[in-house]
């Protein structure tokens, strides 16, 4: 196996890993995020259907200045403005396979402070 396919692998363990670890998977919808080098993306899934219920990014934001880690605040903030919204307020919060600090972080302070509770 070529180290490429080894590390692509690896990454899909840990993805998986992070989410099995949510247990009542189908009753709370969760939000899934992503990052690139640029932008942070992040929705709300719900599994029991397998439906996208809201999404953002920070290429939505017209306004976006600052810092990487302010960005994606502010993308916590505009999802979950979204998210009361349409009356979704617990969720799982599926990191993904990144680690919960840097932006990740920032956009779930963001999404606390709107008043989605994890």
């Amino acid at each position: 196996m070529s180290s490429l396919k080894k590390s692509k692998a690896r990454a899909q363990r840990k993805v998986f890993r992070v989410r099995r670890k949510q247990l009542s998977r189908g009753v709370k919808p969760r939000v899934s995020v992503s990052r690139s080098l640029q932008h942070i993306y992040a929705q709300v899934i719900d599994d029991a259907g397998h439906a996208t219920m809201a999404s953002f990014s920070s290429a939505h934001l017209t306004q976006a200045k600052g810092t990487k880690k302010e960005i994606a605040k502010q993308v916590g903030l505009e999802l979950g403005k979204l998210m009361v919204a349409k009356k979704i307020e617990e969720v799982f919060f599926d990191r993904g396979g990144y680690l919960y600090h840097g932006r990740i972080q920032a956009l779930a302070d963001g999404l606390r402070e709107a008043g989605v509770k994890f």
